[in-house]
Parts: C-alpha cells; structure tokens; sequence
C-alpha cells in the first residue's frame, strides 16, 4: 500500500499526499444491515475498518472493526441491533463511534500527521477518509501513514547526507561513492574515468567584497553552469567552499577530458548577474585520469588535486592534465595527520562533557565524553577537524582505546570524589569495533582502572549492527557478559531493518538531533518520535534525545513521553572541572560536597 519516496531528479525527495497511502474499500451504503457489515469484517481479516457512504457517494461515518465486533459479541447483542441499519446503528450511539477524519486526496502527509496528533492518537488504528472533490476514495490506515511519513524523512535525511544543502548537487560523501563504482566498472570494461577538480580563482575577495548572500547565490549559479557544460552522464559535486569536482564516466578517449575542460572554462567567463551585480569568475581545473594516471581511487584524487594546483600556479582561468612530476600532497591534511601521530603520546588530547538528564525527575543520570584535540598551533579542534583522518589513516583505534580509558578514569574519579552514580557514554567508531581484539581491550580497561562496567555505555552506529551481523552479535553479546551497556547513537537515520534490536542485546536507543530539531512545528519529526519511544518502550529500551536546544523542543518531548535528553538547552560539552561545577550548582542534582573539594578530589 506504501511505496518508498526516493529522492526526485534533483536529489531532494518529493513531499508525499495520502494518495500514496490510502486504499480503496469498498464502502457500504446507509441502508445496510449492521449484521451485513459484521459479516463483512468476518470474511476479511485485514479490514480494520469501514466507510460508510450517503447514496450520493459522500461519506458519513467510518465503523471501527475491533469496537464493532466487540460489541455484536456481546449476549443478545445480535437478535436485538442485528437488523437495523448501519445508519441507526452509528446514530443511535450504540456504541463509541467518533466522527471521522475525512481529507482530501491532496492533503499532504505532513497535515494528515498533524491532524492524527491533534485529533487523538486512536485514529493511528481506526484510520481516516479520503475524498476527492468531496466524494468518497479510499481509507488510509494510520500506521501506513507514519510508514510513509518514516520513509520520506529518511529520504530527506538521504539527501541531506548526500547532497550538498546550497547548491542541490552531490556532496563529497555521494561523489566518492559514485567514483569508487565508476572505477571499478572500468576496470572490468577496460574504459578510463576522468576526474576533474575545479577551484574557483579568488572568490574569497567576492565574499569580502559583496558579502556571503551574494557569494552563495554564485556558488549556485556555478554550479549550474557546470551542470551545463558536463555530459548527461557525468556527476558535478561540490566538495565544499568554493571546490567542485566533476566526475567524467566511460570516456572513450583522454582528449574528451581536454574538450569538457574547455568548455567549462569558457562558459565561467560569461558574466554572472548576481542581485544586480554583474560578476567575473574564472577557475582553475585539474585532470586525472584512471587508469591511466593510477588505479588507485585516493592517489587519483591526490593527482587531479595536483594538477589543479599546477593551473593555478601557471595564472590560473586554465586547465591542467596530470603529469608525474607534480607536487602530489595536500599540505594541510599531511600536516594534521603528521600531528595526530604524536598527539596521544604529547597529551594533547581532553575530554569534553555533556550531561544527560532524566525528564521526570530532572536527575542528570549520564554524561557523554566527546573528544577535543588541543593542537599546539591551531588551538582546540573539534573532532569535525580530525576523525576522518583519524580513521583513514587508523589512528581511530588507539584514539578511541584512549578516550575509553580517561572517560574510564573520569567516571571513577567521580564516584571516588562523592558525586552521584552517572553512567558514562563513549563513542565507538566502526573500525575500533571490529578489531579483533575489542572486547579484551574494552574488559581490561574496566579491570584495571576498577569502574563499574554498568556505568559504562558504548555508543554505536546503526551502520555497525547492520553488518556482518553474526559476528557484530557474537561481539555484543560478549560487550554484555564483561558488563556494560550498549546504545545505538543517531537512531533513524539509517535506511537499515529494525528487527536487529530484537535480535541483539541493546540497552538504550539515542533519537538522531535531526528528529529533534523544530519538533515543535514540524509534526513529521513528532510522528517519528513517537514512533521511535513506542518502539523503545515495547522492546524495554531506554531512549535518550539528542540535541535538544529549546525550551519548545523539550516541552514536546516531554509530551510524547520521552524520558532522558541531551543537547545545549541543559549545557553544551564542558572540560571535566567545568562540568564539575556546572553539576554541584545544577538544582536536579544533591551537592554532597562543595563544588571547591570536588574539585580538588578531581585534580
């Protein structure tokens, strides 16, 4: 009854109408008999409910299957209202009959969610009409409904993680994936894929000069001119700021590189009128061709990144085709990577932390470390700066066994030093959780420092529990027997199955801040939250919200019965002695010692 909402041509999905949920019933007429109709919801099953209809086609009334029953079931009930018609039967009041919610064909998904919240959450079950110019088409089901409302903000959430939000065309994330599969393709074709950097020249003095609106309305009006001068089959991505990559797919021969490269140059020189400006860009493009210039994907963007260098070093608004011989290195990420190597054994990690705060009793029940990197020039770094090199280079392992043993170490200090019992969660990346060696690592942490392994929660992406699934369940079950507990962060955002929380020994559930954020006036975010606390609730799962901000948001959350939150609407991610003397002063939370021995004790 359902269908998926892939995103349209463009790359953002499409806002679905119940007309994508609805199902045609056939309806029953005034004068029906209401043993007719409880005959009728005897033959099927899966008919949860049933429309009833005027005798010009307008519906009236829509009969609940399980209240129907329910009450023909009870002694007499059939020998003394069996014959009378379905119309005196809901006039009479015989039984709970609402009225329905009727709407049109056209209602969006977003409105209909909206009007469920506000009529009662019981018509999730029961249903709703839908009309069409008035008459009668069809009953969509609640939970078909918020099935759909589910897959098209995972659709959005899709594109949101693919393409980039200014421009509409791919991101960095969806481009590498479309040139991992283009290269291998050629490689089994025996075709060449090109790759081509483009870097605008100077619009830093754009954006001094007339401002970021004006500077952004450009980057789309680039974009579009690239769009342009590609083929149909080729993919334009912008990679941030002012960087666009083009991906040139099936190339028959290197030269039709040479003639794209021209193109694209010459359509940049045409002036952009820009809110009344009229502006003049021109770019610098590097070219790499696989297999040609390397079979390897990373150090066939290193050479595209490297020629494109050369241009600009040559005058720029000009192309350049890879060479050997050119300098070959990001100076900036070999730099940070170089500096992360030692970064462990200088110290210049810390520990940052946010609390988690129980909504009924306005305890704080948990806290979560987030790592910072306090580089000796460039100052503190969120991790935004360095866990992707962390992980491509796989640093991301003893990283994270270090941010392990000081969260470790933090949440025990703080026992010692007489604060309340919190439990304390850390995040866990995918490439740490699959080593061999995880669990022994995670069980002598926790035996050496002497921590409670209750207190300790790891967090993990869904992308981690939906792979390899025997293996990731035999290492959570051995994560459960050393003792701790075990989240799944971001929680709905993936497009993977729910039946792995069944299956596997999952503790609590952390409501993705996407679902979070403007929850007071966006009623798809609502629907899914509620969604997702049911889920948690019917599954015995603890349930934490993320990136609460408002007082608005907190206030929904707390009507949909959510029962721990986590975002800078309580505090944002302070160093240990700071959140220490948040904690002692924050009125939900016993001050058993005065915030000045606390902080001592931690010292």
């Amino acid at each position: 009854m359902t269908q998926f909402l892939y995103p349209s041509e463009s790359g953002k999905p499409e806002s679905p109408s119940v007309v994508k949920v609805r199902q045609y019933i056939t309806p029953v007429a005034m004068n029906t008999s209401c043993l007719t109709v409880l005959e009728l919801f005897f033959q099927n099953d899966k008919l949860y409910a049933l429309p009833v209809t005027n005798s010009e086609g307008v519906p009236i009334a829509l009969v609940e299957r399980q209240a129907f029953v329910e009450f023909f079931g009870r002694p007499f009930t059939r020998e003394l209202h069996g014959k009378k018609t379905i119309l005196q039967f809901i006039t009479n009041d015989l039984i709970m009959n609402q009225m329905p919610i009727i709407v049109d064909v056209s209602t969006s998904t977003d409105d209909v969610a909206r009007i469920i919240i506000d009529k009662g959450m019981q018509h999730m079950v029961s249903g709703f009409i839908v009309t069409e110019d008035g008459y009668y088409a069809g009953v969509a089901n609640g939970h078909s409904l918020l099935n759909e409302i589910t897959q098209h903000k995972q659709a959005e959430l899709y594109y949101l993680a693919h393409y980039d939000q200014l421009t509409g065309v791919p991101n960095r994330m969806l481009f590498s994936d479309r040139l991992t599969q283009a290269c291998r393709e050629a490689a089994r074709q025996r075709t060449q894929v090109g790759l081509m950097f483009v870097d605008l020249d100077r619009f830093k003095q754009v954006n001094d000069s007339l401002g970021h609106s004006v500077g952004d309305l450009l980057l789309c009006a680039v974009a579009q001119r690239l769009q342009s001068s590609a083929r149909d089959c080729d993919t334009v991505a912008r990679l941030g700021g002012d960087e666009f990559a083009i991906l040139l797919d099936g190339l028959k021969d290197p030269i039709d590189a040479d003639v794209i490269a021209r193109r694209i140059i010459d359509s940049l020189q045409r002036p952009f009128t820009i809110m009344g400006h009229e502006l003049f860009i021109t770019a610098s493009l590097g070219i790499a061709i696989h297999s040609k210039d390397d079979d390897n994907i990373g150090s066939l963007l290193t050479k595209a990144d490297a020629a494109m260098y050369e241009a600009k070093r040559n005058g720029r608004n000009d192309y350049r085709v890879y060479e050997p011989g050119f300098s070959m290195y990001s100076f900036e990420r070999m730099s940070l990577e170089t500096d992360l190597r030692s970064a462990i054994d200088n110290d210049e990690f810390v520990l940052f932390y946010q609390p988690q705060v129980n909504l009924v009793t306005g305890q704080v029940i948990g806290v979560e470390a987030l790592i910072r990197w306090q580089h000796p020039k460039r100052g503190l770094l969120s991790p935004a700066h360095f866990i992707q090199i962390a992980e491509d280079s796989g640093l991301i392992v003893p990283i994270g066994n270090w941010v392990l043993r000081n969260a470790c170490r933090q949440i025990k200090a703080w026992g010692d030093a007489g604060l309340p019992l919190m439990r304390m969660a850390v995040n866990v990346s995918a490439i740490q959780f699959h080593q061999v060696d995880f669990c022994g690592i995670v069980k002598t942490i926790i035996h050496e420092i002497g921590v409670d392994p209750s207190l300790i929660e790891l967090e993990l992406t869904e992308s981690i529990v939906m792979h390899h699934s025997t293996l990731v369940l035999s290492t959570l079950e051995e994560l459960k027997k050393v003792g701790v507990m075990l989240a799944i962060d971001d929680f709905g955002t993936g497009f993977s199955s729910l039946s792995y929380l069944r299956r596997f020994p999952i503790d609590c559930l952390k409501i993705d801040q996407s679902f979070i954020r403007n929850i007071e006036s966006m009623s798809v975010n609502e629907a899914i939250v509620r969604a997702i606390i049911a889920l948690a609730q019917s599954l015995s799962l603890e349930v934490v919200a993320e990136g609460i901000e408002t007082e608005a948001e907190l206030a929904v959350l707390k009507m949909c019965h959510c029962t721990e939150a986590q975002g800078y609407h309580y505090l944002k991610p302070l160093p240990a002695d700071d959140f220490v003397a948040w904690l002692v002063d924050y009125r939900g939370v016993p001050q058993v010692q005065p915030a000045s021995l606390l902080l001592e004790a931690l010292s």
